[in-house]
């Protein structure tokens, strides 16, 4: 079984490889919300191979509610180790780096206790709706800045449903839709207005994703202030759009109160 170094290093070599066409295309988007999206990460045998190890969805934590419809796991030790060498991969100090610079930013970190990330599971009717991210780490110090989603589900399609949705000039705009092609990456910034989704998933199939977040002592947007993960309905979801809007803001207001809220969030892992 390869390390995570060793699968760093091919992470590493494959963005090298086209470090400035990444440039590229994250300067020509950050002005919304900056991406960029790199296909073929790693030899094609050793991402089907990530892809056969995924767990079931009987054994991780499904999430459905208005906000969304999906599968998590986190808790690396319980699966296939391999998946755990994959994720803190993208950990390693030369592709944080890599990224980072590609981005534009300085000093960021990754994130060992997988606040929010680890691996994503997608199947028929999976959906995320519209929302941005948590503004912060799990205690509050640090600054959320990059969100990686490796994609790893063999011969997927965009008539699939469950790609990325970028909404970059706001939800009453089209969003940008980044497919969840098969071995790609996809790096995008988050902040106060990096509103993203998935739609939703039209086909009996699993949609498998490798997730990871970068924080940083500064925000992405200068602008930026502490916000909660915040949902919204799609353009034509009106009343769901109201339902979650209050949703929102009672969550905020409680952490006003609370300042890591009522319950430490369970979503965190941390590597042995």
């Amino acid at each position: 079984m390869q390390t995570r170094k060793e699968i760093a290093h091919n992470i590493y070599e494959r963005l090298l490889s086209e470090k400035e066409n990444l440039k590229t295309q994250f300067e020509a988007s950050k002005d919304s919300i900056g991406y960029f999206f790199l296909d073929d990460l790693l030899p094609k045998d050793f991402a089907t191979t990530v892809f056969n190890k995924f767990p079931d969805v009987s054994s991780v934590k499904q999430r459905k509610n208005l906000r969304e419809f999906k599968y998590v796991a986190y808790k690396m030790n319980a699966y296939n180790p391999l998946l755990k060498e994959v994720l803190y991969a993208f950990q390693e100090d030369k592709v944080v780096d890599l990224i980072t610079e590609v981005c534009g930013f300085k000093n960021v970190f990754p994130d060992k206790h997988l606040y929010a990330g680890g691996l994503s599971l997608m199947g028929k009717d999976n959906f995320l709706n519209p929302h941005i991210d948590n503004s912060h780490d799990k205690d509050r110090n640090r600054w959320r800045v990059l969100n990686l989603l490796y994609y790893v589900s063999p011969d997927w399609e965009l008539e699939n449903g469950g790609n990325l949705e970028l909404w970059q000039h706001g939800l009453d705009a089209g969003p940008t839709v980044i497919e969840s092609k098969f071995n790609r990456l996809a790096v995008m910034v988050t902040h106060q207005n990096s509103w993203h989704s998935v739609n939703k998933i039209e086909v009996d199939k699993l949609r498998c994703c490798v997730s990871n977040y970068y924080f940083s002592n500064e925000p992405s947007l200068a602008t930026d202030k502490f916000h909660v993960t915040t949902f919204r309905g799609r353009p034509t979801e009106k009343l769901k759009d109201f339902v979650l809007k209050a949703d929102a803001s009672l969550r905020e207001s409680v952490r006003k109160v609370f300042k890591k809220g009522i319950r430490e969030n369970p979503h965190q892992y941390k590597d042995e």
